[in-house]
């Protein structure tokens, strides 16, 4: 039995609120002490998050990346709500759906998914500048749509390829479905512990994406003229200069994610989110 829960709405929707709200008086009503954010900065929330045996987070995605910051570090399972579009990370596809699975949730009656982040620093003249981790993607891209950049890559210390491209997109298997799947990568199983690379429409330089092995370590040094960003899950962590450089190696920590689905849930999952997608494309290619 779980004695205290934290939920978290997304901060940017506030249809999640009530919903979360709801969710809790349910909670409270079997006698669980309940925490809820719904304007939140990770300084707070780690500190409530620590007291607690399981996180619930209300959204898409993105809430579950924002939860993924606070929670891995702590080791604390996240249960998702889908309210977003495609929601790949969240368990329950919708609030509504909530009845259905709230016994097994007080009883704390799941199996724990872990799977791997991505640690990324900056370096300049040596010293680190920023530092973050990451749940699917670390992304090197120029400051505005369409600019290209190059980008000198390394794996484990020794030169690969040069890429000219919009981006370059350094993925975890939880990312594979994410921006890297949007630029031709290929699909990965969450538990594997690879680092995917996808460059973002490269010219005349490699175009096909990599898989590296368990461990590897990958340098990116960023060379010719134009601003360059570099992002963790879709948050600009730093702007990177000539000579600077960007490492990505697998993060010591690891998002716990609750599940109640069997262990062989994820091509299911994913089928279930794509093939609708492909019949409705097939369907307006039809009627043209």
């Amino acid at each position: 039995m779980i004695t205290r829960v934290a939920i978290l709405a997304h901060p940017l929707r506030p249809p999640t609120f009530p919903v979360a709200n709801r969710i809790a008086e349910r909670l409270r009503d079997h006698q669980l002490t309940v925490d809820v954010f719904t304007q939140w900065n990770f300084e707070e929330v780690g500190e409530a998050v620590a007291q607690t045996e399981l996180v619930i987070a209300i959204g898409g995605d993105g809430a579950m990346l924002r939860a993924a910051r606070v929670c891995a570090p702590l080791k604390i399972p996240i249960l998702g709500i889908n309210m977003g579009q495609l929601g790949f990370l969240t368990e329950i596809s919708a609030p509504d759906h909530w009845d259905e699975h709230e016994t097994r949730i007080l009883k704390g009656q799941w199996w724990t998914e872990k799977r791997m982040m991505l640690y990324v620093t900056v370096v300049r003249d040596g010293q680190v500048i920023a530092a973050d981790h990451a749940l699917n993607d670390v992304v090197i891209s120029g400051n505005m749509f369409g600019r290209m950049v190059q980008l000198e890559t390394y794996i484990d210390g020794d030169w690969t390829t040069t890429y000219y491209a919009d981006a370059l997109v350094t993925a975890t298997a939880t990312g594979s479905t994410a921006y890297a799947l949007a630029c031709g990568g290929p699909i990965l199983p969450p538990e594997l512990k690879n680092i995917l690379i996808v460059p973002a429409a490269p010219h005349l330089s490699l175009d096909r994406p990599l898989v590296l092995a368990e461990g590897a370590t990958v340098e990116v040094h960023t060379t010719g003229r134009g601003d360059v960003v570099m992002s963790a899950d879709g948050r600009v962590i730093h702007h990177v200069e000539t000579g600077d450089v960007v490492r990505v190696r697998s993060s010591e920590y690891e998002s716990h994610f609750a599940r109640f689905r069997g262990k062989n849930y994820f091509y299911r999952s994913l089928l279930d989110r794509l093939e609708p997608l492909v019949r409705r494309h097939s369907q307006s290619r039809d009627e043209r």
